[in-house]
Order: structure tokens, then sequence, then C-alpha cells
């Protein structure tokens, strides 16, 4: 970190590789369109290279980049004039109702999506930055303003109650 925000390019381009797939994954679920999911996560990236300068080590860098993906994305939903995407902001603002589920055949198993949307949304909150998106128990916590052991606890109650749904 010392180095890339010193403008050593070589030092952001191994943040480049550690956080793009992250990002773009983001970006796509936000947008519902890889080429744009593409472009979006460019933009990122040059962002965060212009203002490398102000990240003050607070947090962990993958949580300062969330934050400005999602704030990318957004701004750029606004100008593209498409504010009621895929992913639209609940109550929490953690924007997983209104991911709609896959339909399924009539007598399949209730599929994954659809289980992950009826969890209570705390545990769906965790269960989606930590097995989805790939961040650890402690980048979540700083995130939330929650401990890690309630990030862990969670966790732990999302799985269980996804098992149970998807076992019925």
């Amino acid at each position: 970190m010392a180095l890339a925000t010193s403008g050593d390019r070589r030092a952001f381009e191994r943040l480049y590789h550690q956080h793009v797939a992250r990002v773009y994954s983001l970006c796509a679920r936000m947008v519902n369109d890889r080429t744009r999911a593409e472009e979006l996560t460019q933009d990122v990236f040059v962002r965060a290279w212009e203002k490398l300068h102000l990240f003050r080590g607070e947090a962990a860098f993958g949580t300062w980049l969330h934050r400005m993906t999602v704030n990318v994305v957004l701004n750029a939903r606004k100008s593209d004039g498409r504010q009621h995407g895929r992913y639209e902001a609940d109550d929490d603002g953690d924007g997983m109702d209104g991911l709609p589920a896959r339909p399924h055949a009539p007598g399949d198993r209730m599929d994954l999506e659809q289980a992950i949307n009826k969890l209570p949304k705390g545990a769906r909150r965790v269960f989606t930055l930590h097995d989805v998106e790939g961040y650890k128990h402690e980048e979540i916590a700083a995130m939330l303003g929650v401990t890690t052991g309630a990030t862990k606890a969670q966790l732990h109650r999302a799985r269980m109650l996804l098992r149970e749904a998807l076992n019925r």
C-alpha cells in the first residue's frame, strides 16, 4: 500500500490483480450487464489510482475499494438514467431485496438465490459479503460496524438456515 500511494505503478498493479475479481463481481451484480460491468470495473480502478492519496488506512483497502465501487456504479447509473436497475437498496441499504430469484421447474427444490433472499437481513448481508464476495470477517465487521464474532455468528446462522431451506 505504501508503495502504491507513493505512485509506484507496479505496486498498484498488484493491488489491481488482488481486487479486480471482487470489483467486477460487484459491478456485474449492480448493473446486470457484463460489458457495462467491465467498463465500470476499469472506471473504479482509474478512480482508485487518482484518489489513492486519500486512502488513510483506517479500514482495509478492500473495504475502501468496495465503497468506491458502489459509488462509481451508482453515479454511472444516475448519469445513464438507470436508476431502477437490478440492485436497488432496501430499507437496510444492502440491496439484497431487489435481487429476483430465478424461476425453477415445478417439483424442483428451492434454488439457492431464492433461499438467500429469504434469509434475515443481517445473515443475508454477511453471507453475501463473505461467501459470495470473498471478504474476510475483519473486513465485513469494519464495513458493518460490528464485531468479528457477530459476523461469524451471522454467517453460521445463514448457512444453517440455507441448509435447512435447501433440504426441504
